[in-house]
């Protein structure tokens, strides 16, 4: 075999023209560094000056809060948030915690929510949603319900009781079971709004709304106390079905002993047969 190795051609290496080398323009480069070093010190001098600045306007009081907006409130007064907000004039506007103030302000059973927010330079906005009773739950004491179907308040002597009254429901099976009677407050809220506005009976016309975790809601009526059950479900048509035969029906409620909407395309009346007698 060939020896490759030695059959290879030696490449020659060609002979290139140096560059002449050219002097250093000393004075230029010195001129361009002399340029970068002022640019990173005055850069140094700008972010000294700030914060220089920033201390002096925060030791003199520029941001230091000088007034509190409260802003949506009709429940609460102002007073009562400004003082659960614990905000006073000269805090600093950096120094609060807006969560916190929040948090601490949305312990008032009234207040959903509060925002607080800063107002530069010395001024903080708190806003805040408040909650409307929309029921009154009875757990062996009263207490109002919000539309979420959330308990948030014992009612005291000067709250309103002019809102349906929803029954049922005990305090420890509350404490045990938050989530379902929450459910079940919000499927009697649903009920309520069924009500709402009807012709031939309507809100005006229950006494109370009784919860069941098996049966589901039972109204009462105003007049004579008659329960009528409703279940769990499509309260819209079967509140059209009372309807139709409602009017005829008021004038007996006091002889009657319950009526029943579950049955599909019926309303069932039960006579109670001690009322009916009593009355000769």
């Amino acid at each position: 075999m060939r020896d490759l190795k030695h059959n290879k051609k030696k490449k020659v290496k060609q002979n290139r023209p140096k560059k002449a080398q050219q002097p250093r323009d000393w004075k230029k480069l010195l001129h361009r560094t002399l340029q970068i070093i002022v640019g990173l010190g005055s850069g140094a001098l700008i972010v000294s000056g700030s914060v220089l600045t920033a201390q002096v306007l925060l030791e003199s009081g520029y941001f230091a809060v000088n007034k509190v907006r409260v802003e949506h409130q009709s429940k609460v007064t102002e007073g009562d948030i400004l003082a659960a907000s614990d905000i006073h004039p000269g805090d600093g506007i950096f120094d609060l915690d807006l969560h916190l103030i929040g948090r601490k302000i949305e312990e008032n059973p009234w207040i959903a929510k509060a925002e607080v927010e800063r107002a530069f330079p010395d001024e903080v906005v708190i806003r805040v949603i408040e909650r409307e009773p929309q029921a009154i739950a009875d757990l062996g004491y009263l207490y109002y319900v919000d539309a979420g179907g959330e308990i948030f308040k014992l009612l005291d002597g000067t709250d309103l009781l002019d809102f349906p009254v929803i029954t049922g429901i005990n305090r420890e099976y509350m404490l045990n079971h938050p989530d379902e009677v929450q459910a079940r407050l919000r499927q009697a809220l649903r009920l309520m709004h069924a009500l709402h506005g009807r012709s031939h009976f309507n809100l005006e016309d229950v006494s109370e709304i009784f919860v069941d975790p098996q049966e589901g809601l039972t109204l009462y009526t105003l007049v004579g106390g008659v329960p009528i059950r409703l279940g769990n479900g499509d309260f819209e048509y079967k509140l059209q079905r009372l309807e139709r035969v409602y009017e005829d029906l008021e004038p007996r409620l006091a002889a009657l002993k319950y009526i029943d909407l579950n049955v599909v395309d019926r309303v069932i009346v039960k006579v109670d047969v001690k009322r009916n007698t009593g009355r000769g």
